[in-house]
């Protein structure tokens, strides 16, 4: 254990914590390798870790820190879904309650943030005392000095003191009710006037983004230096909680701090990760490279998260070819125009194939596409055109190896597609491309389609899921698990398919109703109206096509 922190490099000076500093533990629900590699993780460690009135143990399911034994704070960073069962076992582990319901004043305020949480912390919600909505930039020191001002108080005072600052969610101080055990949500009300009636997510507009705190061997990803380029995404695909959760789309200042923030991690590495989800998309982002491509960084090797395909270049091939990258990734969804315009993905065919030319011409010997089946409006003949499309990509690139991820639609909260469901018949999809793609000598990697419907289960799940995690704990967690936990639970929360395949009506009280994200339902609805009007015009082109022959 000792060796594993002794590894690391740190990239700021924690503080000496003062001696009567809030014991504080700050966990992660997997293994370190695993949690050590999140940037988020990293970022909120450093920012706790860096205030004198803390003093910060870090928790994994492998390894710790020395713990403190009795913390008054713990907080957990949860970036996958089906951690959650990891987190029980942390709790059980420190002799802690699963449920806040069951914890007393000597035991620690238990609060999570993260991407899962942010996104809809409703089936979560019975395990923590407090969630952070949002960005850990605004947020983390706001909480820190409020718990302060109450640090000394009973549970309940503590708990309805922090309710009041802006983006810390307290789910006990909410009331839930149902038209029936398993029925649907008919309202959503604060325990009392003193407690807000919604709370919004908080979103940190600075050009200062994320950068590692911390650099090691043993990471999953091994020695790398992160740094986010840009935070959202423009595009605004109509699907995508990266884009919709985290808007509005920032970039990092190039002078200010991309740059300084790169020079402070190439003296630590020689391995660079440029984060973020449309990097490429950066104003200055061949200034960055030609920054990059200075003889003083000819060993670096560098990273990208997925890339826009118009800003595929030869030149963006070239670099990333000199600094040991050999392959690309690009989210194309379908090889369907008119899905594509069903989502709002603002791409042509001709783009993607050009960008697969210029791959290949800059040297780079991999493109990995990203594409989805079960998307709302879809019909076979789409599905026909994505396999073309990636015939005639092959054809165009020949030897460039050609990998197409295909994952099924998970609806996500909010976004416009929030009030679709998972289609039944995406499996079958998923089967169909792989028997058309394969003998094309196209390396076609199905997400799974059971981790879809576990995916979307939680996704848009409300807090009578909570029962259903703990029961699925004792039995593994398969889709098979999920089901035989349904049935135990038949006629006390709804059926599986309710959460899952759905279609729900849009005048619905969604779970998340009470927690607002950056854009109004008023403004996803006329999205959502927008993506369901090209529908339409499709199908009606569609329909038009045999007589105009």
């Amino acid at each position: 254990m000792t060796s594993v922190f002794a590894a690391e490099r740190l990239l700021f000076t924690p503080a000496t914590p003062h001696a009567d500093a809030v014991a504080t533990i700050f966990a992660f629900p997997n293994e370190y390798s695993v949690g050590i590699t999140s940037l988020g993780y990293q970022v909120v460690w450093a920012t706790l870790a860096s205030r004198p009135d803390l003093q910060v143990s870090r928790l994994f399911t492998d390894l710790h820190e020395p713990l403190p034994s009795r913390p008054e704070l713990l907080g957990v960073s949860f970036s996958w879904e089906l951690d959650y069962a990891n987190l029980f076992g942390l709790l059980e582990s420190l002799q802690l309650p699963l449920r806040a319901a069951e914890r007393t004043d000597d035991q620690p305020l238990i609060f999570g943030g993260g991407p899962v949480l942010t996104a809809n912390p409703e089936p979560f919600a019975d395990f923590f005392d407090l969630i952070l909505l949002g960005d850990g930039e605004l947020l983390l020191h706001e909480f820190i000095d409020a718990y302060q001002q109450v640090r000394h108080a009973d549970r309940a005072t503590q708990l309805r003191h922090l309710a009041q600052v802006p983006g810390i969610y307290v789910p006990s101080l909410y009331h839930i009710t149902y038209d029936s055990a398993d029925g649907w949500i008919t309202s959503i009300q604060p325990v009392d006037s003193s407690i807000p009636a919604q709370v919004q997510k908080q979103t940190y507009r600075g050009n200062t983004l994320s950068a590692s705190t911390v650099v090691t061997e043993k990471a999953a990803w091994e020695n790398i230096y992160m740094v986010e380029v840009v935070r959202s995404c423009p595009e605004m695909c109509r699907f995508c909680l990266a884009s919709y959760l985290t808007l509005p789309f920032r970039t990092a200042s190039l002078d200010a701090s991309l740059i300084p923030a790169i020079e402070r991690g190439l003296t630590v590495t020689n391995r660079l990760g440029l984060l973020g989800a449309s990097v490429t998309q950066h104003p200055e982002f061949n200034e960055l490279l030609t920054y990059l491509d200075r003889p003083a960084y000819d060993d670096v090797r560098l990273s990208l998260a997925s890339v826009r395909t118009n800003t595929v270049t030869e030149q963006l091939a070239r670099t990333l070819v000199k600094h040991d990258t050999r392959s690309i990734t690009i989210a194309v969804e379908s090889g369907s125009e008119r899905l594509r315009r069903i989502i709002n993905k603002k791409l042509e065919t001709g783009d993607i194939i050009q960008a697969a030319i210029h791959a290949k011409a800059g040297g780079l010997s991999a493109l990995k596409l990203y594409g989805m089946v079960g998307i709302p409006g879809e019909q076979p003949e789409d599905l026909d055109a994505t396999v073309q499309m990636l015939k005639a990509i092959k054809k165009a690139a020949p030897g460039l190896r050609l990998t197409f991820g295909c994952s099924t639609f998970v609806p996500k909260s909010h976004t416009p597609f929030q009030w679709f469901g998972v289609n039944p018949a995406a499996e079958k999809r998923l089967n169909d491309l792989q028997k058309q793609l394969r003998p094309q000598g196209i390396d076609f990697r199905p997400e799974s389609y059971n981790w879809s419907v576990i995916q979307a289960l939680i996704s848009r799940g409300d807090r009578r899921l909570s029962h259903l995690l703990e029961r699925v704990r004792q039995y593994g967690d398969s889709l098979g698990s999920f089901r035989r936990a349904f049935k135990d639970l038949r006629g006390q929360i709804p059926e599986l398919s309710v959460y899952v395949h759905e279609h729900w009506a849009t005048d619905r009280l969604l779970p998340w109703s009470h927690l607002l994200g950056p854009l109004p339902t008023t403004t996803l609805l006329k999205h959502l109206e927008d993506a369901q009007s090209v529908a339409a015009e499709a199908m009606l082109l569609v329909a038009a096509t045999p007589a105009a022959r």
